[in-house]
């Protein structure tokens, strides 16, 4: 586990225990449900930070615990990892609410939760804006070549080389070269993501074989999918330029089956 997320977790207990001593005992459930919606949906900084320390986090997936109705249906990468890190801290000050007696089993290993606590208005879904980032901004503005434009770099100039032999195929060539340069493990991607946090608020979009991942692919895939369209549209745009794939009316490259780009199996 990410040190700095270990930190965070132990001051949420320590916080949970010191809040439930002063109403004693009462409302344990909704109690940890509140300090968890506070304290555990990050921002974009901070969740890129952990990200780096602990990549395992980017196989995490929305599930159904994706709260707030407007990131239900295409939930954002940071908050598909804050709303596992949340489950789990919830999980955890159950069992400790069990084990100080707050909370109890019935006969079924369900567990029982007061009719006064049950009546309590809900606490409001979480949403938060992974659009704003000081880390990105200040890596964004540095003099040295991003990580990322570094793979893309890499790409174009493999694209190049090949295309001055193979320009029929140009499209497939991008293809076969954006699959080839594109970032698809957990700790290739989390360094990405310690460099611009924003990578945190891109969302699905289609660009993820819907069906084989029943609609709920895992956060590192999504930012995976998003990288291989950006190289591949990089590397149509240099097709274009080296006359190798036209145009339509619109500006856009024309491909052999009318494909608008990759989509991530």
């Amino acid at each position: 586990m990410s040190q700095l997320l270990s930190e965070i977790i132990g001051q949420v207990r320590a916080d949970y225990l010191s809040l439930m001593a002063q109403k004693d005992g009462q409302f344990p459930y909704t109690s940890a449900e509140k300090l968890c919606n506070e304290r555990l949906y990050l921002d974009a900084d901070q969740l890129a930070m952990i990200v780096e320390q602990d990549p395992t986090l980017l196989a995490a997936r929305g599930g159904n615990l994706i709260a707030h109705e407007q990131e239900r249906e295409n939930p954002s990468v940071g908050m598909i990892i804050s709303a596992n890190i949340a489950a789990a801290m919830m999980e955890g000050l159950i069992e400790t609410a069990l084990e100080q007696g707050w909370l109890a089993l019935d006969e079924n290993d369900h567990l029982m939760v007061d009719t006064q606590e049950l009546q309590l208005p809900e606490p409001p879904a979480v949403l938060v804006d992974y659009s704003d980032s000081e880390t990105a901004r200040i890596n964004i503005t540095s003099r040295g070549a991003s990580s990322l434009s570094q793979i893309m770099a890499h790409a174009e100039s493999a694209f190049v080389d090949q295309l001055s032999e193979s320009q029929q195929d140009a499209y497939p060539l991008a293809l076969q070269t954006a699959s080839e340069y594109s970032v698809f493990s957990p700790e290739d991607i989390a360094p990405l993501v310690a460099e611009n946090p924003l990578l945190l608020g891109l969302r699905a979009d289609g660009l993820v074989d819907e069906e084989l991942f029943d609609g709920d692919a895992p956060a590192g895939l999504i930012i995976s999918a998003h990288l291989t369209q950006m190289i591949m549209n990089q590397l149509l745009e240099l097709a274009v330029e080296q006359g190798a794939i036209g145009i339509d009316s619109s500006g856009n490259p024309l491909t052999s089956d009318g494909s608008q780009g990759p989509i991530v199996h």
